[in-house]
């Protein structure tokens, strides 16, 4: 089985954080500051602390200003940079970083949104069963803003309902772990979205959820990047 050390993780941090312009417009959205560093420090750490050790950066909007932030190593993390040359989406951003990931399986995350969660317990589940695809689900309070996931009784991703449904729930948290045949596979053009495009041509696969209850932030909107200092505060 395989452990943390032998997984290369893919971050998405190519996003142009355009409804945070009021509040950060002199950089790309995952060096938004929370608490005096930038956020995407906060995932990793988080992926330092759990052993994995190989990340790939995939950039986009202002790639150079999070490169001369990071370098090349973080902690005991190796850092590398997937840059694309004009927008591809989430799904066209990671089939960029393919030739660069060194493992069979992938961890990719958004870099605008943290999750507390044990992904080395994540990653064990995920290979228990040889799944091919998983996302790791979060229950909140409030779905309506983010979209719901609906999973049967075994775990399986059955799918997806829009953004405006309110009460409890589900949602996708923007980390997954991938077989690298499930990418390969993909031969549509080079613009692509992981949650619109590939998620919802894996449902009645070997596709599963795997459910956390931790605590989760986005900082897509300036109501929730305000409240981003005290969520790691408190954490």
């Amino acid at each position: 089985m395989l452990t943390s050390c032998d997984i290369s993780v893919v971050v998405l941090a190519g996003g142009m954080g355009t409804r945070l312009r009021s509040r950060i417009c002199d950089r790309p959205k995952v060096l938004a500051e929370v608490s005096g560093k930038p956020f995407l420090s906060f995932i990793l750490d988080q992926l330092d602390s759990a052993g994995f050790h190989d990340v790939i950066l995939a950039t986009g909007y202002m790639s150079e200003r999070i490169e001369t932030t990071f370098g090349n190593e973080y902690g005991s993390t190796r850092l590398r940079y997937s840059r694309e040359m004009e927008p591809l989406g989430t799904g066209g951003a990671l089939l960029m970083a393919l030739p660069l990931i060194g493992s069979e399986i992938v961890l990719v995350m958004n870099g605008d949104s943290f999750v507390d969660a044990d992904l080395n317990d994540y990653l064990g589940w995920f290979q228990q069963k040889n799944r091919e695809a998983s996302l790791l689900l979060t229950n909140v309070q409030d779905t309506f803003r983010y979209g719901r996931v609906s999973v049967d009784d075994r775990g399986c991703i059955l799918g997806f309902h829009e953004k405006g449904v309110s009460g409890p729930g589900w949602i996708n948290s923007g980390v997954y772990l991938f077989e690298r045949s499930a990418m390969e596979s993909v031969t549509t053009a080079k613009a692509l979205s992981l949650e619109m495009d590939f998620l919802p041509d894996q449902i009645g696969k070997e596709f599963f959820g795997y459910k956390n209850k931790g605590k989760f932030i986005d900082i897509g909107t300036p109501e929730s990047y305000s409240t981003a200092e005290a969520f790691f505060s408190s954490s």
